[in-house]
């Protein structure tokens, strides 16, 4: 095993086990630490798919057994994002300009979560129609971008006041399974592209996704996940504009 190959399974492994503390499954950070180890763009978004397929089950089972999840809150958000994020792995659009801009929203929502992380929210069900159509959008820019949409959807949830962290991150960890299955489904044949050293990527993020996803569904509070989840936005809109 190589000095490079150690160093990138070690970088997923923290970031899997961060990511899933507040229900997501890391595939912004994992295209990020790829890029940044000069990795082929062939193999990056196929295998970041992987491995956030495997670490949002994980999160999706541990956040649901604490009793967290709600299936009111999570099928509007749902019933569109899955074929649209299908739609999007099907599609090979220029996106530098796309990702920028989402890199800039995603650094505000940091900012906005880091200002009120102390404030306590009124929990109201959210707009039937306007959920829709948000998880719509949210599972196209899954599919263009390689990721699950968690970076999108959490801190919606949470701005929208439909959910507290917890239960925000619950909702997301299954978002972000059904959206990643079905963006890798839209690119199927990328799946020859990935790399030889993908089992051992993948045994990393699942011992990081299974701690993380425990301490977050268990023993965070609410306005500490709050914070983690201000800083995996700043990480992943960073990630956006200068990857």
């Amino acid at each position: 095993m190589t000095p490079e190959l150690l160093i990138l399974l070690a970088a997923v492994f923290v970031i899997a086990a961060l990511y899933s503390s507040v229900g997501h499954a890391g595939a912004s950070g994992y295209i990020a630490v790829m890029s940044l180890m000069s990795i082929s763009p062939l193999i990056i978004k196929p295998t970041a798919l992987s491995l956030n397929i495997l670490v949002a089950s994980i999160t999706t089972w541990q956040f649901y057994r604490s009793g967290h999840f709600s299936w009111a809150l999570f099928w509007p958000f749902a019933i569109l994002a899955v074929p649209f994020a299908f739609l999007g792995g099907h599609l090979a659009l220029p996106t530098h300009l796309f990702k920028i801009l989402l890199g800039l929203v995603l650094i505000y929502s940091a900012i906005r979560l880091l200002i009120k992380s102390e404030q306590a929210i009124d929990v109201k069900e959210a707009p039937r129609m306007q959920a829709i159509a948000a998880g719509g959008g949210i599972g196209l820019l899954s599919g263009l971008t390689g990721t699950g949409g968690g970076i999108f959807l959490t801190p919606l949830l949470i701005f929208m006041g439909c959910a507290d962290a917890k239960k925000a991150a619950a909702v997301s960890a299954l978002f972000v399974l059904l959206n990643s299955i079905s963006g890798l489904a839209g690119n199927i044949a990328a799946t020859k592209s990935l790399p030889p050293y993908i089992i051992s990527m993948l045994i990393a993020v699942a011992l990081g996704g299974g701690l993380g996803a425990y301490v977050g569904s268990r023993r965070i509070q609410s306005p500490a996940i709050k914070k983690l989840l201000a800083v995996v936005l700043l990480i992943a809109g960073l990630k956006l504009i200068f990857t």
